[in-house]
């Protein structure tokens, strides 16, 4: 939100020439939907800047393309048929292991540790694609696996990219699922967290998903993908010393932005 209370999304691409206000808002309107469960009328109006009447007519025209969908006794609206065939058709196009696969071959001849692809998922992290480690002593693939998202250095790299806002909803509680001892158990806590993960470029764990395993994650900036992803390198503790850490996040934030210049 801007200090008027309006949303306020960050630009990708170049300003257009000739705006058109009532398609940006609503895209807002649909951003919005990617954060909550469902929306208020005069939540929309809020969040947008305008009158009720505004917000209903716009709403009203994503609703007739099925973007939207009204319930009938709560009057909430919540994301329709449309939005999620388009996204579901987006996702089946990507091919993660096709698409990031060497990145993590590179990275893993490089520093010879164990090397993830992981996804958001809800509060939790998915891990998608891994290469394990050449070592004799090493951290296992993750592949497949689950975790809450506040254990892992994957979930702080990628929610350090999300407005405070759609942090709460994506954890409404103050208490958060724990692994280890090490593990961050509050929101509280966990949001300052996402602080230094900011102001470093990189997030780190030590030993928060696993005893005996610290791992470092650079995610990829908001909207490059059509996932919310994250590079992760895990390392045996005895292995992660101050410099290693610096070193693995600053190579995979160069890896990132590598990816990044050469697919556009």
């Amino acid at each position: 939100m801007n200090k008027s209370g309006s949303l306020d999304l960050p630009a990708t691409g170049p300003a257009p020439q000739y705006p058109i206000e009532s398609v940006d808002n609503a895209l807002k309107i649909i951003h919005l939907l990617g954060t909550r469960a469902e929306l208020r009328l005069t939540e929309v109006a809020e969040a947008l800047g305008v009158a009720s009447s505004t917000a209903h007519r716009l709403l009203a025209m994503l609703q007739y393309r099925g973007f939207v969908r009204q319930d009938a006794s709560s009057k909430a609206y919540r994301a329709g048929t449309a939005l999620s065939t388009v996204s579901f058709a987006i996702l089946q196009r990507f091919d993660v292991r096709e698409a990031l696969h060497p990145l993590l071959a590179r990275v893993n001849q490089e520093f010879r540790e164990t090397v993830h692809v992981v996804a958001l998922d809800g509060a939790m992290v998915r891990f998608l694609d891994a290469i394990e480690s050449p070592q004799a002593v090493r951290v296992a693939s993750r592949l497949g696996q689950v975790m809450p998202a506040n254990c892992t250095s994957s979930g702080k790299a990628i929610l350090a990219g999300v407005s405070s806002a759609e942090l709460r909803s994506i954890l409404p509680f103050e208490r958060l699922d724990v692994l280890t001892e090490n593990s961050i158990a509050t929101r509280t806590e966990f949001e300052r967290s996402l602080d230094e993960v900011r102001d470093r470029g990189y997030a780190t764990s030590n030993e928060e998903s696993e005893e005996g395993v610290r791992s470092v994650a650079v995610a990829f900036p908001p909207g490059a993908l059509p996932m919310r992803l994250a590079i992760n390198v895990s390392v045996p503790a005895h292995r992660m010393k101050a410099s290693t850490e610096r070193r693995l996040g600053e190579r995979l934030a160069s890896e990132i932005r590598s990816h990044g210049e050469a697919m556009q």
